[in-house]
């Protein structure tokens, strides 16, 4: 295994286990008693349309970072997000792995790629963006701060991308306090399991009076 992948996985380990949190400098707060629920890695043609039925079930606007190349295959989805009233984020043109150890050059070229796919296929202009895996260093912040992107992690992580059962994703989600930015996603393999808990999840938090805020 190459040196970069091996650094890769140890940095999304250690931050599984609280070990290791980013030094972003500017990023959203969320203020009162609102949580902040983001989706990363659509928009997905069979994941995307259930979850987007669901949070207008419960009138829950959310943060969507969308992959460049994912927005180009299905514009139509990318609008469909956009018109339901959710706040579009950058998440990179292909996602790769590590998002890091790319050169300057091709960090560049990643955000730029989806800032235009998002731009043309909608015609709003993100202002928030999160590294593929939250893989974040200062060529990524000085790369996001040229296009006036904010970066914006997480602070509440089931690990919805390893189908880890709906009954853990539901236990994770649910601890979120005030001020807490939930990572989901609707992309990137089979996501029933995030649907699924969410929908339990949603009216649990609104019972206990949190609200839902969205991020830029």
């Amino acid at each position: 295994m190459k040196p970069a992948v091996v650094l890769h996985y140890a940095w999304f380990a250690a931050r599984a286990l609280g070990v290791l949190r980013p030094r972003l400098g500017p990023v959203f707060r969320v203020e009162g008693r609102a949580v902040a629920l983001t989706v990363d890695d659509g928009p997905h043609p069979e994941w995307t349309p259930p979850l987007l039925d669901l949070l207008a079930r419960h009138d829950v606007r959310a943060t969507f970072f969308l992959i460049g190349d994912r927005v180009r295959e299905r514009p139509d989805l990318a609008r469909r997000v956009a018109d339901a009233g959710h706040v579009l984020g950058n998440h990179s043109m292909t996602h790769p792995h590590p998002f890091a150890a790319l050169t300057p050059g091709s960090i560049e070229d990643e955000i730029a790629g989806a800032q235009d796919a998002i731009v043309a296929a909608t015609g709003v202009v993100p202002r928030v963006f999160r590294a593929p895996s939250g893989n974040w260093s200062p060529a990524v912040l000085r790369a996001a701060a040229r296009h006036r992107l904010t970066p914006v992690d997480w602070t509440v992580n089931p690990s919805d991308w390893r189908s880890p059962g709906t009954a853990h994703i539901e236990r994770v989600l649910s601890r979120s306090r005030p001020g807490h930015i939930m990572l989901c996603h609707d992309g990137g393999g089979d996501r029933s399991q995030t649907i699924a808990a969410l929908a339990h999840v949603l009216p649990r938090l609104r019972a206990r009076g949190l609200t839902f805020a969205t991020l830029g």
